[in-house]
């Protein structure tokens, strides 16, 4: 009797409850937009961070708020932004993709203060007395701190510097968040030349620690026909807004430093003297 008495009571007490999260999931409901529901189904379901919303979940609730552009998710890309602007019944417009751009041609081509034993942590070797391993401030420490963080398998590291695979970058950007020294940085998908360095030291201070880091010569500055290349801050920047893809910087650059990152060649261009 003991015992059925137990299971009695234990299944009134269910159905109590039961009874109660019935009733109070009626009255706290909060009606959703089924608009949420759809944006969601259409989203990559990667939940990377892109976009700066907590998953796809708080995108897609933000799209529908209006606090957040459609075309926000790298990972979805153009088409992503076609079927969701279809949904809120609104012009999809141009998107361009954009990927990411590790910014140091370190490597074996840059001196070492010490060997690294520690935490396999680009944040945890950078913190190291001295700012880190590497002569090199500003280089990339090659540990894999980005890989980690990359959820589409974009990026690498080679000889102890990491590479970003363009074909395979979404434009998510969470490698951004995860360098600690800041040499990853955002470029358009169609930008054919880049300057693979980060360093703002000297030309004298630099070749001190590294084979092929900019010295800020403005050699490529002045050969620029289109003025889409300037020093600054003793590091050369492209400007892709009026760059042409014309190669002639690649071919001026005494450091062999500015390539055509996609092709991973030099450009083969005539150059006038």
């Amino acid at each position: 009797m003991n015992i059925i008495n137990a299971i009695l009571v234990l299944g009134i007490m269910g159905a109590l409850f039961g009874l109660v999260l019935a009733i109070a999931s009626k009255v706290f409901h909060v009606e959703t937009d089924p608009r949420q529901d759809e944006i969601l189904s259409v989203l990559p379901g990667a939940n990377c961070g892109g976009c700066g919303f907590p998953g796809c979940g708080g995108y897609a609730a933000a799209i529908v708020e209006g606090t957040a552009p459609i075309n926000s998710c790298a990972a979805g890309g153009a088409e992503c932004v076609e079927k969701i602007a279809a949904i809120m019944g609104i012009e999809a417009g141009e998107v361009e993709k954009c990927v990411a751009l590790v910014r140091c041609s370190g490597g074996p081509n840059a001196s070492k203060k010490y060997e690294y034993l520690g935490i396999h942590d680009c944040l945890s070797a950078s913190r190291m007395p001295g700012g880190g391993p590497l002569e090199c401030s500003y280089g990339c420490v090659g540990l894999g701190s980005c890989v980690a963080a990359c959820k589409f398998d974009a990026i690498s590291v080679t000889d102890g510097l990491a590479h970003v695979d363009h074909e395979k970058c979404v434009g998510c950007l969470a490698c951004i968040d995860a360098c600690p020294k800041n040499v990853i940085i955002k470029v358009p998908y169609a930008a054919d030349i880049t300057v693979a360095c980060s360093s703002t030291d000297k030309g004298a201070v630099l070749r001190k620690y590294c084979n092929i880091g900019c010295i800020g010569c403005k050699i490529c500055e002045k050969a620029c026909p289109h003025d889409a290349i300037h020093v600054v801050d003793n590091l050369a920047v492209i400007d892709y807004s009026k760059c042409v893809s014309c190669g002639i910087c690649v071919q001026k650059c005494p450091r062999k430093l500015i390539v055509d990152s996609r092709l991973n060649k030099e450009h083969d261009v005539e150059v006038s003297a």
